[in-house]
């Protein structure tokens, strides 16, 4: 299909504050009276949630075409609209690839300090077709036509805009044949200009009006934009230096810009009232001793002071750089950088640094993991950075004073700043029900019906990426190559759960290739370092030993040894809990729980004649005397006895919050381990029996009225929190299993089919090409590094599909739930 063109956004009334991106209300005008369609078919239903303490205004929130359970080549995607009961919202069809077809739907909203908006998305020709509506973004580019070039200057003609451009190999800098010089992009807070030629500086254009305005700049020549105008004007003096923004690379002394290529070509890629976005494209840019292209795709949207840059270069270079303009007289600010990993900081600069000697903040958004070095050279502050891949994505932004209700001072830009890091941070909550979805989910829950979604999550993994995490392959979740770790195993084992009762081949396949890829015919495990004493790296074990017994393969058994031997020397507690890792001395979590005791007890099951029971047990029990709330019965996520790391309470040794995926990793360990714990060694089976019913009982209470679990499960009404469907599917393993074994009474049936349900309901994402998605799950949470353990931590934490965390335990609970439903 052709490239669907905006459905437009809705006048909306002025009235902002300082510290706001955008300052327009929810209230759509349209110049045609809308007269809604006798019978309309919702394409979805949904409630976002703004997840933070403050107003966030004019935010806008992307969705794929495929989440929305429509293919972009729909005929209807032309034609959807969002509303807010009556109230139509803005939004757009976009093409985020550059492709030339629209994948995604952005939807503005503004939302007060945790406030929760319910929208519906339909199709809509009537409406779609009649609404006329404010442009608040702009993209642009326009070059003269009808004079000449006389050496390296144009002479005569006139102005004419153009979607793509590639500038004349005589083009430079005040060649006077672009109009002001360069692309523009601007919302109707800011605009910026991109020069085309061997500076590559990023200038921007200051508003003293709440209004776009590239399309009036320079028409009558080059200076007049550098004096105040109507509109506003040119108000950075970029000199040598990257300017607002800009990429280069970093040699160890200077940056040097992107000036030494073959050809640049700019391009629109979209140019709508919600979002705009170009690409810049430098071909044979020579760097760092050889040539690569750089592609930069930067977008902008509707009341918003940020442009997002997406670099990616045909082969990865280190120590791409990121900077602003150094101008004297002006206050360098920081964002906290001891966060965790994807968390995004701050880096910016206050003061009289403008041609209009007034106010002027500038700043750049780059995610923690990305900083390699913070610097600067003669003419900017810098950022270096770093990547695993050939790819790079930040923000810059501009605050000027003379803006329409600008940032007038440096307090009011700080904090913009914070609450801005915390926007890109903690992203919008999404509950979503498409038609798509509901078509799916509305057969009663059957054995086939859990095991119908558990084969279509695994297939659907099996097409996208579960072979990427094979030894040699590179996963796309953390932008790195391929490692033996936990999550490998918890796929593995996932599979081979469904194989075992569905009999699929493929499961079988997926399950050995994943973990056998790293074991070397002599029993050698790739990239396994024992030296780490890393716990995780242990929970893989389980699909060797399960390998071992399948094949009669030896190299499993010695790389099953292995991890064995690492136990036997890892460091422990003064009461004997293993650390959760080397560098996280004297700590316990209850991730390691998992990660370890169920493959101790089973090698020393099938190696050691049992010897090893007990230990695996004591873990449980440190975990349950010193983890454990009596009060709640819920688990705090770690306990550091020394007490000395930042997280951890100074009387307890505790961390702050209870965690609720760290209590799902405890709860299937605890199931899971009482495989290994013959009939003949009854205290110990009691002494887990009575932990596992206490975790029935307990995690009972806090069960969602949908059937799941939030993040953090005690604070179901604190701004941010969210229903998340790792924790919710080990949950439902928990139960399943728990009945099937007899280990709890039957009375928990209907909590264990109430949370399968209510995990398929909510986080169960139907695609039209029949695969699925497993969403709202929660990265990565740990303890330490920059993670302190705060309930606000656990709501930073980047919200995702699809991850190993979550769907391996989806899968293994369909297996369970399959089981229970036959019995």
């Amino acid at each position: 299909m052709r490239k669907v063109s905006f459905i437009g956004l809705a006048i909306l009334a002025a009235g902002c504050t300082n510290t706001d991106t955008g300052s327009h209300l929810n209230e759509s005008k349209t110049n045609t009276p809308y007269h809604p369609q006798k019978s309309q078919q919702i394409i979805a239903n949904m409630t976002l949630k703004n997840p933070s303490a403050f107003a966030r205004n004019d935010e806008t929130t992307f969705f794929t075409h495929e989440s929305l359970g429509i293919n972009s080549t729909d005929p209807r995607v032309k034609d959807l609209v969002v509303k807010n009961g009556s109230q139509l919202i803005p939004s757009q069809n976009i093409d985020t690839d550059n492709d030339g077809f629209v994948d995604q739907l952005a939807i503005l909203n503004n939302f007060s300090a945790g406030q929760s908006i319910q929208l519906t998305i339909s199709p809509d020709p009537l409406l779609s077709a009649q609404a006329s509506f404010e442009k608040r973004t702009q993209a642009e580019i326009s070059r003269k036509v009808g004079g000449q070039w006389q050496g390296k200057k144009y002479i005569g003609g006139y102005f004419e805009n153009v979607d793509e451009l590639v500038t004349p190999p005589q083009y430079t800098d005040h060649s006077e044949y672009i109009r002001y010089e360069g692309t523009g992009l601007e919302s109707n807070k800011v605009g910026y200009r991109f020069y085309m030629d061997w500076r590559n500086g990023f200038d921007i254009f200051g508003k003293t009006k709440d209004q776009i305005a590239l399309h009036n700049i320079g028409l009558d020549g080059y200076a007049s934009y550098h004096e105040m105008q109507d509109w506003g004007m040119d108000i950075l003096k970029v000199g040598k230096s990257l300017g607002m923004g800009g990429y280069g690379y970093w040699n160890g002394k200077s940056v040097e810009r992107v000036s030494k290529v073959d050809s640049w070509r700019s391009k629109i890629i979209e140019n709508g009232p919600v979002y705009s976005s170009i690409q810049l494209d430098y071909r044979g840019w020579a760097v760092d001793g050889k040539k690569v292209d750089l592609i930069s795709r930067m977008s902008m949207t509707a009341g918003s002071r940020l442009v997002n840059v997406r670099l990616s270069t045909s082969e990865k270079v280190d120590n791409l750089a990121v900077g602003l303009v150094k101008h004297p007289n002006t206050t360098w600010l920081q964002g906290e950088t001891n966060v965790h990993g994807t968390a995004w900081v701050y880096f910016a600069s206050y003061g009289m640094q403008t041609l209009n000697n007034d106010n002027l903040g500038m700043a750049l958004f780059v995610r923690k993991t990305n900083i390699k070095d913070i610097t600067q050279d003669e003419n900017n502050y810098v950022i270096v950075t770093k990547s695993n891949h050939n790819a790079l994505e930040y923000y810059f932004a501009a605050a000027w004073q003379g803006e329409q209700n600008g940032i007038k001072n440096q307090q009011s830009f700080e904090q913009y700043l914070q609450q801005t890091a915390q926007r890109l941070t903690r992203s919008i909550r999404v509950d979503k029900t498409t038609q798509l979805g509901l078509a799916d989910k509305q057969k009663p829950l059957t054995a086939e019906y859990a095991l119908t979604f558990a084969q279509r999550l695994a297939d659907s993994e099996l097409r996208r990426k579960a072979y990427d995490y094979v030894y040699g392959g590179f996963d796309k979740m953390r932008f790195r190559e391929s490692r033996y770790t936990y999550t490998t195993g918890l796929l593995a084992q996932s599979f081979d759960d469904l194989e075992k009762v569905t009999n699929e081949f493929r499961y079988k396949q997926a399950s050995e290739a994943l973990i056998g890829s790293f074991i070397t015919d002599n029993g050698e495990i790739l990239t396994y370092k024992k030296s780490d004493f890393n716990i995780d790296k242990i929970n893989s074990g389980k699909m060797l030993l399960r390998l071992y017994q399948r094949t009669g393969n030896e190299k499993y058994r010695l790389a099953a040894d292995k991890l064995r031997a690492q136990l036997h020397e890892h460091p422990k507690t003064s009461n004997g809990a293993f650390w959760h890792k080397k560098k996280y001395p004297h700590q316990l979590w209850l991730d390691g729980v998992y990660m370890g005791m169920p493959f101790l007890a089973e090698y020393s099951l099938m190696f050691e004649n049992g010897a090893s029971l007990e230990e695996a047990v004591h873990e449980f029990e440190i975990s349950r005397q010193y983890l454990r709330d009596a009060k709640t019965g819920l688990y705090y996520h770690g306990w550091d006895e020394s007490k000395s790391i930042e997280w951890a309470d100074k009387n307890t040794g505790l961390s702050q919050e209870f965690w609720s995926r760290g209590m799902g990793w405890l709860s299937m360990a605890a199931v899971d381990i009482l495989d290994y714990i013959p009939p003949s060694k009854p205290q110990l089976r009691a002494k887990m029996l009575k932990i596992v019913n206490e975790l029935a009982a307990d995690l009972q209470k806090y069960q969602h009225s949908s059937g799941t679990w939030y993040q953090i499960p005690n604070k179901p009404d604190a701004i941010g929190n969210y229903l998340e469907a790792s924790a919710s599917s080990m949950f439902t393993y928990f139960y399943a299993k728990a009945l099937n074994k007899g280990y709890i009474g039957a009375e928990y049936k209907q909590t264990a089919l109430k949370a399968y349900q209510g995990v398929v309901n909510k986080f169960i994402e139907s695609h039209p090409d029949g695969s699925v998605s497993l969403i709202n799950l929660c990265f990565v949470a740990g303890l330490g590094y920059g993670r302190d353990g705060s309930y606000d931590y656990y709501m930073d934490e980047p919200v995702l599909a699809n991850d190993p965390k979550g769907t391996g335990p989806f899968i293994m609970a369909s297996a369970q739930i399959a089981r229970l439903l036959n019995n």
